[in-house]
């Protein structure tokens, strides 16, 4: 990790500003992030919803794209850590580490930590970190930012579902005023009654395309904080600005030292300015022996003192002390650096005397005579209802004691099976019975007879078996045997009008119910 170059400033934040930078950080890297994310989860997304769709499965197919968000969370993570201390990496380099990159942790973020709250904060400890028992860093990371990765989560839970519903409900933009309360009966039905696979295949369609609109985003906010928890616990910020003092010193290094040299050999040069000159060939003065010697200690002294101050000429700003103090108490006063919280607590009007016991107070004695009544009468009743239970049941277990064999059964009951799944129940002429109930008023008769009378051929025809009191839905999902698309349509034309008159007792009129009966007739031979 190279933090002498990163591309944001690591500060300290509050986890909202962190939040923040995480999505900035997506924002800016997003042809990176996304062109990626579409490469790579398109494919599976065809897959699955093709192995759905031959396997019948295709409602859960949807829930199977959730569950493997984990897998495809490695992207964005793999290009905000990248581009975070370097250039963001290419769409090749990143499809590439895919295959290989942090592969170890997904089979427990598919298990036993999918549904974690605080999975995006969690994900860089163990896909960039790595290494054993990640426990305890994950511990410490998550500190007082659990709660914020919590909310983060139930934030972008809520675009994801506000963009499916929007999908869903966009539909009816498209529908006239006129038509409104017709049309949407008629989207609740297909949603509900048996959809046909095409809507669950447009549903898990808008259901991928808002969690590739927001997971992006969800990975950089978890991302950020984690960035605000490494950056206040090992002081990256720290470690920064040190290694930026370090560059530009080095590159102030040779000034420094010819400074140095300078300043070294000034004091000898003004010396020797000052030393008085005298003739090359005089004659030293003879010294007596008893002459005191000059104050060697003295005129250095002096000396020194008639320099000027040298630290200008090396540092050509020098900082007043005082205001470089006054400038780390403001910096110490800032909330970020110094954080200070109020903690609200109850205390005693009497608190009671060092080394004086503790008096009970009343309540908790009343309350434990109260438990402790409960747990004895509740026993006795509770024995009470066991003797009870015995002495009702002594006719199960009495002549099993006294080794005498159990009575005999009475003769089962038979279940009567529905009238639609019994053809024997049916009339020879089903045309000319469901006519003469239709116009004897009994129209709801005649209508069941035909629904029967359609289960019964459709049955016959596929071979399917239906349990006793099946639904219309498991009907027509047996109606899919049916080899001709004509059947099917008259089979489900049928369930419809059978739906409509029994549920919302909507009646055809005469037109449509002959109309029903001719095309019923026709497909499963009924002479009409």
């Amino acid at each position: 990790m190279r933090l002498d170059q990163p591309r944001v400033e690591l500060r300290p934040r509050s986890p909202w500003e962190a939040m923040e930078l995480g999505t900035a950080l997506v924002r800016t890297h997003a042809r990176a992030i996304w062109l990626p994310w579409l490469l790579v989860t398109l494919p599976v997304f065809a897959v699955v919803n093709a192995i759905g769709w031959f396997t019948g499965l295709l409602p859960w197919m949807g829930l199977a794209m959730w569950w493997l968000k984990p897998v495809f969370d490695r992207i964005p993570l793999f290009v905000l850590s990248q581009s975070l201390f370097g250039e963001a990496p290419g769409v090749r380099a990143t499809l590439a580490a895919q295959r290989t990159w942090a592969w170890r942790a997904m089979p427990a973020y598919l298990t036993w930590r999918r549904l974690g709250p605080t999975r995006a904060l969690y994900l860089p400890v163990d896909l960039l970190e790595g290494g054993a028992n990640p426990g305890p860093r994950r511990r410490v990371i998550g500190g007082s930012v659990r709660g914020t990765a919590f909310l983060s989560t139930l934030v972008c839970i809520g675009f994801e579902a506000a963009l499916l519903f929007g999908a869903y409900a966009l539909v009816m933009v498209f529908v006239p005023v006129e038509f409104m309360s017709e049309s949407a009966r008629a989207m609740w039905a297909l949603l509900t009654e048996e959809p046909p696979p095409w809507v669950h295949l447009a549903g898990n369609a808008v259901a991928w395309l808002a969690v590739s609109l927001i997971e992006p985003f969800y990975v950089g906010a978890g991302f950020g904080l984690y960035l605000d928890r490494r950056t206040q616990i090992e002081g990256w910020d720290i470690e920064i600005a040190f290694r930026r003092m370090r560059r530009r010193l080095q590159a102030l290094l040779p000034l420094l030292l010819v400074a140095c040299v300078l300043g070294l050999s000034m004091p000898k040069a003004a010396q020797a300015q000052q030393a008085p000159t005298t003739p090359a060939d005089a004659a030293p003065t003879p010294t007596p022996k008893h002459a005191p010697k000059p104050a060697a200690k003295t005129d250095n002294k002096k000396s020194s003192a008639t320099q000027p101050p040298t630290l200008p000429m090396v540092f050509p700003q020098v900082q007043d002390p005082a205001r470089f103090d006054k400038a780390v108490e403001r910096a110490y006063a800032d909330p970020l650096l110094s954080p200070k919280r109020t903690d609200k607590h109850w205390e005693r009007r009497k608190p009671a005397k060092p080394g004086e016991p503790r008096k009970p107070g009343k309540f908790p004695a009343i309350f434990g005579k109260i438990i402790a009544a409960i747990g004895e009468y509740g026993l006795w009743l509770l024995a009470a209802l066991l003797v009870g239970l015995v002495v009702v049941s002594h006719r199960q277990w009495w002549p099993w004691l006294r080794g005498i064999a159990p009575p005999p059964r009475s003769a089962a009951t038979p279940v009567a099976s529905e009238p639609h799944l019994s053809p024997d129940a049916l009339p020879d002429d089903i045309a000319g019975a469901a006519r003469q109930l239709w116009q004897d008023g009994r129209k709801r008769r005649a209508l069941a007879l035909l629904y029967r009378a359609s289960v019964a051929g459709m049955v016959a025809r596929t071979g399917a078996v239906l349990v006793p009191g099946a639904t219309e839905a498991e009907c027509l999902r047996a109606a899919r045997g049916l080899r001709d698309q004509e059947d099917r349509d008259a089979f489900g034309r049928m369930v419809r009008v059978w739906q409509y008159a029994a549920y919302a007792e909507r009646l055809p009129d005469d037109g449509d119910f002959e109309g029903l009966l001719a095309g019923l007739g026709g497909r499963f031979g009924w002479a009409a």
